[in-house]
């Protein structure tokens, strides 16, 4: 087979440091798009980036180039070097260093998708912890939780 071809999509969830609600209002659109701008230029079409005050869910198209570890990395690094130019209230902005990736079949791109997008509402309901806590177990991820709010 002479080409290399693929079609993963991933859902990447990662937090501010201490979970901290720095994503107000005023900076979630720029960040989401300057978010799935990184997302693009690595090779990785962004479907939908979107979160909440403390937190960042990114449902994305993997380049078969970059490894996620990468990807992630970029985008950690980039955004929040971005997010501490657009006001001095951002001057401590930081990302959490762990980060959780699972798959996403293409039967269920529109779920996540809508999932992203309703983030607001959904956290009427419950915060971070508990989202991460779920989207662990529904994915089977074995952890311990002593490392995973560091």
């Amino acid at each position: 087979m002479p080409q290399s071809l693929s079609k993963v999509y991933a859902h990447i969830v990662f937090s501010t440091k201490h979970r901290q609600n720095m994503i107000d209002k005023s900076i979630e659109v720029e960040l989401y798009n300057y978010i799935g701008g990184i997302c693009k230029q690595l090779g990785s079409a962004p479907i939908m980036v979107g979160g909440h005050r403390n937190h960042v869910h990114i449902l994305c198209l993997l380049s078969r180039k970059v490894p996620v570890m990468k990807l992630v990395q970029e985008i950690k690094q980039g955004s929040s070097k971005w997010m501490k130019t657009r006001a001095a209230r951002y001057a401590n902005f930081y990302w959490q260093d762990g980060y959780g990736v699972f798959s996403v079949s293409q039967s269920h791109v529109d779920r996540v998708t809508r999932y992203i997008q309703n983030q607001e509402l959904h956290h009427r309901k419950g915060n971070f912890k508990k989202e991460y806590l779920t989207l662990l177990k529904r994915y089977n991820v074995d952890y311990d939780e002593r490392y995973l709010w560091g």
